[in-house]
């Protein structure tokens, strides 16, 4: 066994490498950038060493800087990880040059499976039915309209070597393929340096399965059943759960004996997933094979009591799976959420900054894999996956609550996150039928939001929750006020009715509150529904808020301005403006505030590096029309006019950092 290992990775990955080294007696070594020295990642690891600036070209992605650390302590292995080298060919291949040892697959099978043309030849060969397309990359404009006739539209134009949706485009008819090609091969291109473009059928409404393997050097392959990973935004995963809703014992066989065979003909060792699609016809497509450890690993390990880190390492290490086929059962469901720095209400845009307040939900069958805490800080260097929460249950339902609970209970403040919104998606009435595709978010949110309003129960809680806060802060300034004799003996009035209008968003509550003697339960009418709500016996006034109604728990985050309190449950999160009755009908005659929106000025709607302006001072341009584009974590944005109008002055140039709400360009009066 090794006694030192070197993680090639940062954040939540890194230290879930670290932990796993730590139990099994291997002392890890960390690497990390000049903007990460005080990351979490660095602390979990018994050592650690400076390899570059913050770009990850500079320092996680210069496989040169990785390999010299590793040697100069003393390690005997390197750990990818995901993303960043985990699937370059030519660093495996570097890092066996040097004597080491890569926790991973040969490189010669990675460079065969990470090419989506080659693997669908060898899948073909294995035996399995890959989606109908063109097997050849495309490079001329005039082919790839005669490709996509032949194929059938709507058409998925893929790269031939990464992944994680860069570079996808789906087209519905000749007129797309051109100016889709080409800009599919340019963003491949900056992604993979690989601008390699084939064609396939696009499968309207798919179902997203993947099938875990694991092989060792002795020529044994098995598997760890299946992970649903239909939910997704940009074809990057959100939510996944194991098993799959839509797989059962005999389809379970048939894809887990194909991810083997495929992992036999490849020559594989180690660990590896192997992703199919179901058509809404029940038929099952082999996908792509992915040559490392997923990100999504946390619901199989939960499932099947394994450790997959620690069987990468002992095979690595030239030990034989301890584990037969019929050894690996899967008990329960777990189900995970990524938890993300981006805003689901501007279209997924990044967000960066410092995290300033955090806290992460505990307890049992919860899980949560995270590499930042607070004052950890959110740059636009990399990935913007913050953490993983997972939770399993004895079914799918108890699953699914389990890790909606936590996820209310999960608290983090600085960048904006997309929490409420996988915790909106958990409790969407398809979701919970198992109606799943990878089209789900575009069919049932817009902008963030669930396109039908939620049931009014789940709006009563949020509801309770505020006006209980409001009241109570009212009550203690009130009380504060009074003389001390005065306030011996008072009981809070709790024989009386408090009485309450509560507006959120397009909703209007009628809320009627009364406390106990001792204020340690509450009798709350919302809407003349009834409930017996126990509030927390200490600090009452805290950021994270436990309810128990009608004797079950409930968690609640909630931000106080005056009688504006912001309320987040279940996905639910609204601000909620609280008044008694007299100051109701103040409000009604109060004039909203009208907003006013700059059409003349384009601004920067995130932070992140300007890569490419597509425009010149004079240039006509049209409304939507992008007109830069901007890399951050990742992934480029383009940015578009905001009317249609002519270029006056260009603020910017490519190269150059920006800000949000910063003065990109501006335009003759529209």
């Amino acid at each position: 066994m090794f006694k030192k290992v070197l993680i090639a990775n940062r954040g939540e990955i890194a230290v879930r490498i670290a932990r796993s080294c730590k139990k099994m007696g291997i002392r890890s070594v960390a690497v990390f950038s000049e903007i990460d020295s005080r990351a979490l990642h660095v602390r979990e690891a018994d050592e650690a060493r400076l390899i570059g600036p913050s770009p990850s070209k500079a320092s996680y992605l210069d496989g040169v800087k990785i390999i010299d650390a590793a040697l100069a302590h003393g390690c005997e292995a390197i750990h990818p990880g995901y993303g960043f080298l985990s699937e370059n060919p030519g660093f495996a291949e570097a890092v066996s040059r040097a004597g080491l040892t890569f926790i991973g697959p040969p490189a010669a099978v990675i460079a065969t499976m990470g090419d989506k043309i080659a693997s669908k030849r060898m899948a073909g060969k294995a035996g399995l039915t890959v989606v109908p397309g063109r097997p050849d990359p495309v490079s001329d404009p005039d082919d790839a309209v005669r490709a996509a006739r032949e194929i059938g539209y709507p058409v998925l134009l893929k790269p031939a070597a990464g992944g994680g949706g860069r570079g996808m485009r789906i087209v519905y008819g000749d007129d797309e393929v051109i100016p889709a090609l080409r800009d599919s091969q340019e963003e491949t291109r900056k992604a993979f340096g690989d601008d390699r473009i084939f064609l396939e059928r696009y499968i309207d409404r798919p179902r997203h399965v993947e099938v875990q393997i694991l092989a060792d050097h002795f020529g044994k392959v098995v598997h760890f059943g299946e992970r649903e990973c239909s939910i997704q935004r940009r074809y990057q995963k959100i939510i996944e759960e194991s098993p799959s809703p839509a797989v059962d014992d005999a389809l379970r066989r048939k894809m887990g004996d194909m991810a083997c065979a495929l992992a036999r003909e490849a020559g594989y060792t180690n660990a590896g997933t192997v992703e199919f699609i179901l058509d809404p016809e029940g038929n099952v497509y082999f996908l792509e094979m992915n040559t490392r450890l997923q990100v999504e690993h946390p619901v199989t390990e939960m499932v099947t009591g394994v450790d997959l880190v620690e069987l990468q390492i002992r095979v690595a290490a030239g030990e034989p799976l301890p584990l037969r086929q019929e050894d690996i059962r899967l008990e329960g469901w777990a189900m995970e959420a990524r938890v993300c720095a981006e805003d689901p209400a501007r279209n997924f845009l990044p967000s960066t900054g410092l995290i300033t307040r955090y806290a992460a939900p505990r307890g049992k069958n919860i899980r949560v894999d995270s590499g930042v805490e607070a004052g950890s800080l959110v740059s636009v260097y990399y990935d913007s996956m913050l953490a993983k929460v997972t939770a399993r249950g004895d079914s799918r339902e108890r699953a699914g609550n389990l890790l909606s609970q936590a996820l209310n209970r999960y608290h983090i403040e600085g960048p904006v996150t997309n929490l409420h919104f996988v915790n909106s998606i958990l409790n969407h009435p398809a979701f919970i039928r198992g109606d799943l595709s990878t089209a789900f978010i575009g069919e049932h949110f817009e902008n963030g939001r669930m396109k039908i309003p939620p049931p009014p129960e789940r709006l009563h809680f949020p509801v309770m929750a505020a006006t209980l806060i409001y009241h109570n802060r009212q009550y203690l300034v009130r009380d504060s006020l009074r003389p001390m004799a005065a306030r011996v003996g008072r009981t809070h009035e709790q024989e009386a009715w408090h009485r309450y209008r509560v507006k959120g968003e397009e909703n209007v509550f009628d809320v009627l509150l009364r406390g106990d003697e001792t204020l340690s339960t509450w009798t709350i009418r919302v809407d003349n529904n009834e409930y017996r709500v126990v509030p927390p016996r200490f600090e009452f006034y805290r950021r994270r808020l436990k309810l128990r109604i009608n004797g079950e728990s409930h968690y609640f985050q909630l931000q106080y301005q005056e009688n504006f309190i912001w309320a987040a449950y279940c996905g639910i999160s609204r601000t909620f403006e609280i008044y008694n009755p007299l100051e109701w009908r103040l409000a009604e005659y109060m004039r909203p505030v009208e907003k006013t929106e700059e059409k003349n000025v384009l601004r920067s709607p995130m932070p992140g590096l300007l890569v490419e302006v597509r425009v010149q001072e004079g240039d006509r341009v049209y409304r939507g029309q992008d007109i830069v584009v901007i890399e951050s974590m990742k992934m480029e944005t383009g940015v578009s006019s905001p009317c249609d109008g002519e270029v006056a002055e260009i603020i910017v140039t490519p190269g150059q950092t920006v800000e949000t709400g910063d003065t990109l360009l501006v335009f003759k009066p529209c």
